[in-house]
């Protein structure tokens, strides 16, 4: 069975191509039409999520925001929590995006015997895990500015602290394949950041980048006062406020970027994630159950800095806010879902970087 994907750009097309547009979902006749009396309980979310492992205690010199604990804001800012419930989320977006993919780690046509890997913003580091446990022979080196990586990993994994917005250590041309994935709201310079991943490539290393366009998308709600548009504005705004974009994944911002970076053969394909388990496909369903288990326990975290901190509202405002916008995404007739693109490039072959 495979997803309805979107179109993807050849790479021998001409920039002047047509961008990538994410196919649509066919929904469940009994979701059609849009409604307000049809919410999921907890119940509904089903049991099927494997729970996180746990993860070990190593340097908290955290922030805490509403019993919500933050990075230390001595070293950067970062919007959402790195507290056991926020980085549970992680892990399931993890299982959601691999069932998409039918269990495949990467897009990037990277070849079977990758050397040198680095995962960015490696989150819990559970990609970088697996992607170890796939290749044994390469050494895999996932970074983060929170320590919320597991102890226990594959003798070809390691873990460090860093900010993908610094300086990068690492020597040029050093890389076979640099992974991104959701750093949406978490970078100031997106260019910038390209561009570091093509200078610490090797010629011919391939570069890689799945992000999410944070709004809730519904084809049913047409109100701009909606409690779904309202939400959208206001972390849009927010993340403007912040210098720190939550519009990468919109249009054809992220190819544009891998263009201008220099990377050659840019594949670009954008689809959609059901945020509720209101499809017809039934892989598809299934993947709107785990979404909406995503969105359902980490809705505070993704709202409480934003709002509290960065819009100064007051925290109740702000928890009435969060609960409207629950409400709203359990109502499968409202049929919502994200857009997601993704983009993969190559460094190209015989050319050192100086």
């Amino acid at each position: 069975m495979t997803s309805p994907k979107s179109k993807t750009a050849s790479p021998s097309s001409p920039r002047s191509a047509a961008a990538a547009i994410s196919a649509p979902i066919a929904v469940d006749p009994q979701f059609e039409n849009g409604g307000d009396d049809d919410y999921d309980t907890a119940s509904d979310l089903g049991e099927e999520a494997e729970s996180t492992a746990s993860l070990t205690d190593s340097i908290r010199d955290f922030r805490n925001i509403h019993g919500r604990t933050y990075g230390n804001s001595k070293t950067t800012d970062y919007w959402a929590p790195n507290d056991e419930r926020q980085n549970e989320g992680l892990d399931i977006t993890h299982h959601y995006i691999l069932l998409y993919f039918d269990n495949a780690l990467f897009q990037a046509p990277i070849g079977k015997s990758p050397q040198r890997v680095l995962d960015v913003g490696t989150g819990t580091g559970i990609w970088a895990i697996d992607f170890a446990d796939q290749f044994p022979s390469a050494q895999v080196l996932g970074t983060d500015i929170s320590p919320i990586q597991p102890a226990w990993v594959p003798p070809n994994c390691e873990f460090c602290i860093d900010d993908a917005q610094l300086e990068w250590t690492w020597p040029a041309d050093h890389f076979d394949y640099i992974h991104i994935r959701d750093l949406y709201g978490s970078i100031d310079d997106w260019s910038d950041l390209y561009g570091k991943a093509y200078r610490h490539l090797k010629p011919g290393g391939w570069f890689e980048d799945l992000e999410l366009d944070i709004r809730a998308h519904s084809d049913v709600v047409t109100d701009p006062d909606h409690i779904i548009n309202r939400w959208n504005r206001v972390f849009q705004e927010a993340g403007e406020k912040m210098g720190k974009t939550f519009k990468i994944a919109i249009g054809s911002r992220m190819r544009d970027l891998m263009d201008e970076a220099g990377f050659v053969d840019v594949t670009e394909q954008k689809f959609r994630l059901p945020m509720s388990a209101w499809c017809l496909e039934p892989k598809l369903k299934e993947i709107g159950q785990f979404v909406q288990m995503f969105v359902d326990s980490g809705l505070e975290g993704f709202g409480l800095y934003l709002l509290t901190q960065v819009m100064n509202w007051k925290y109740e405002e702000c928890q009435v806010f969060i609960a409207e916008m629950r409400q709203a995404l359990r109502n499968k007739k409202l049929n919502p879902y994200y857009e997601v693109t993704l983009v993969y490039g190559r460094k190209p072959k015989d050319l050192i970087t100086t």
